[in-house]
């Protein structure tokens, strides 16, 4: 067989487990898959933290970067965190992902382990479905000077410590503003976030094909305060005025410690994440396997 993807680099999940490294199953699964393919034809290396947690030493072992800049596709085996962690780090690069489930829910992790063997033949030979998901980008403006910036492609969450009370957060949009809010927080979430947080937190499901975001308040004081969607081409700041504790998070990754004043700025990154899903795949099939929905007739 003749690959369309002739190098292809095996990510697992970064954190290690407690007891120091991903556990045998995990390594033999992505041993496995290296085996197989190896035996469709294509060159296999590992990233770097995931061979160093696995022990799987006897494969090529390159860096983040290194795959972005000598890797055809990335092959993420875990869940939609590991997903979502390096699907950031790859994005500048353009790099193809495709993801087999070996989390819980897998919405963007959408091949089933148990299927890999019969699912990734034909999409190495290029019979497959692209579909781009846009980044945000995201900063801390303090006393007008950046002081922490970060990726996301979930979310962007600003908070109130578990102990303090609310918080209240000046919301603009394209430089006009929209409300002070009072709340235990605010979500600003992508059209594939909006499966995570927000959900939870009553926002609405935005197709991957909308260009916009969720804005959704969590647990507001106001209860006629509901999300809002809005376009991802005008740029939402979000100013601290009062609460304690307050906090910003990113793909629930980065963690910043903000003071009254400061404001942050989202708005969309110039990268897209590159998902690549087997022919024949539909985003409400996803949506009926992961939310449980009744399946009707097909």
């Amino acid at each position: 067989m003749t690959s369309n993807f002739r190098h292809v680099a095996l990510i697992g999940k970064y954190q290690a487990s407690s007891a120091g490294a991903i556990g045998e199953s995990s390594r033999q699964a992505l041993d496995g898959i290296a085996r197989f393919l190896q035996h469709q034809g294509c060159s296999v290396a590992i990233e770097a933290e995931t061979a160093s947690n696995t022990g799987l030493l006897h494969y090529p072992s390159l860096t983040v970067e290194d795959i972005g800049a000598r890797c055809d596709l990335g092959l993420v085996v875990g869940g939609d965190g590991t997903m979502l962690g390096i699907g950031r780090r790859l994005a500048r690069f353009g790099t193809p992902l495709v993801g087999i489930n070996q989390g819980r829910l897998g919405f963007i992790t959408d091949i089933p382990f148990d299927t890999y063997q019969a699912t990734l033949p034909p999409m190495l030979e290029g019979d497959y479905e692209e579909d781009l998901r846009p980044l945000i980008q995201a900063c801390v403006m303090r006393a007008g000077q950046v002081v922490f910036e970060a990726l996301a492609m979930n979310d962007v969450v600003v908070n109130r410590g578990a102990t303090a009370g609310m918080v209240e957060l000046r919301v603009e949009v394209g430089g006009r503003f929209v409300a002070n809010q009072r709340a235990d927080g605010l979500i600003i979430a992508s059209p594939t976030g909006s499966t995570a947080y927000s959900l939870s937190a009553g926002g609405p499901m935005l197709h991957p094909s909308i260009p916009g975001w969720v804005l959704v308040p969590i647990a507001p004081h106001t209860l006629s305060n509901r999300p809002i969607v809005l376009s991802d081409a005008t740029e939402v700041a979000v100013e601290v005025v009062s609460g304690r504790d307050v906090s910003a998070s990113f793909d629930m990754q980065s963690l910043a410690s903000l003071l009254h004043g400061d404001r942050i700025l989202v708005s969309r990154s110039a990268h897209c994440v590159r998902f690549l899903h087997p022919q024949g795949w539909n985003y409400f099939a996803t949506l009926r396997k992961k939310l449980r929905w009744n399946d009707g007739d097909p």
